[in-house]
Formats: C-alpha cells, sequence, structure tokens
C-alpha cells in the first residue's frame, strides 16, 4: 500500500493569516488532528490540535543559579521567548509547524507509520510538485489493518 491509496484527497486547508480561534473551531468541526498551512499555493507549515493545546501552557519561568551576585540562566533566553511567541499567538503563522514533515505519493504505508513513530507527529502532508495532494492521519493508517468486510 502507498501514500496515494490511504491519504485523504480533499484537503482542508488554512493560511498563516487565519486566527487561532478559527483553526481551533475547524479542527474541532471537522475531528481532525491537523492543517496543513498553505500560502500562495505552497505548503509553508502545519497546525496541529498539540500546538493549540500548548497554548493554555503556563509561561515557563526560566531556572537560573547564582554565583558570585550573577544570574546564569540555565535555559536559553532564546526558547523562552519562542514558548512565549508561540502561547501568545493569535495566528496560525504564530503557532504553526514549519517546514512540516511531508511525504510523497508514491511512499510506502510502512514508511509513513515510521515517519509518524519517529517523529511523534499524527497528521502528514501528502506533496506532489510542490502542491499538497492529499493529507494521513493517524486514523488514515489505523483503517489499514481492519478486516474487510466480507
Amino acid at each position: 500500500m502507498k501514500a496515494k491509496d490511504i491519504m485523504t484527497r480533499e484537503v482542508i486547508s488554512v493560511t498563516s493569516e487565519t486566527k487561532i480561534g478559527d483553526a481551533a473551531k475547524l479542527l474541532l468541526e471537522k475531528h481532525l488532528n491537523g492543517l496543513p498551512v498553505i500560502d500562495g499555493g505552497k505548503l509553508v507549515g502545519i497546525i496541529c490540535q498539540s500546538d493549540l493545546i500548548f497554548q493554555q501552557k503556563k509561561i515557563p519561568v526560566p531556572t537560573v543559579f547564582t554565583f558570585l551576585d550573577g544570574l546564569f540562566p540555565l535555559t536559553s533566553y532564546k526558547d523562552l521567548e519562542k514558548e512565549v511567541h508561540k502561547i501568545a499567538a493569535a495566528k496560525v503563522s504564530e503557532a504553526m509547524v514549519s517546514s512540516p514533515v511531508t511525504v510523497g505519493p508514491e511512499a510506502t504505508l510502512e514508511d509513513v507509520a515510521t515517519i509518524m513513530v519517529r517523529h511523534n507527529i499524527h497528521t502528514i502532508p501528502v506533496v506532489e510538485d510542490d502542491k499538497v495532494v492529499g493529507i494521513i492521519g493517524k486514523e488514515d493508517v489505523l483503517r489499514t489493518i481492519m478486516p474487510e468486510p466480507q
């Protein structure tokens, strides 16, 4: 079996300017785990339920230690700034994962499953000639192990 055999061809997507609330509503109403983010016909990212759940997280307080009256951070302020920016996101572009993992239509089911497990992702856009031609979710993979109706 290949990606083209199990993918959903009618892809529901958003743009980077879509409001976070609208993306969340679409994910819930359509029972989706992730949405490709497409601008100008090109895939620029993916926004998933986990990205939106991230927004409900507490703002992390950086861990520091003192030495000779100086404060030394144990975490990167750059990482902290990224987290705060993502928590405060108002648009999809501020919370999405840029450069998402993709597969081509000829990728095998085994390749898709391996990518999902290795990268801990549940939604993979299927891309051909720089265009999203389908999407594969974890449910699409699970359907392949169900017995055929007789």
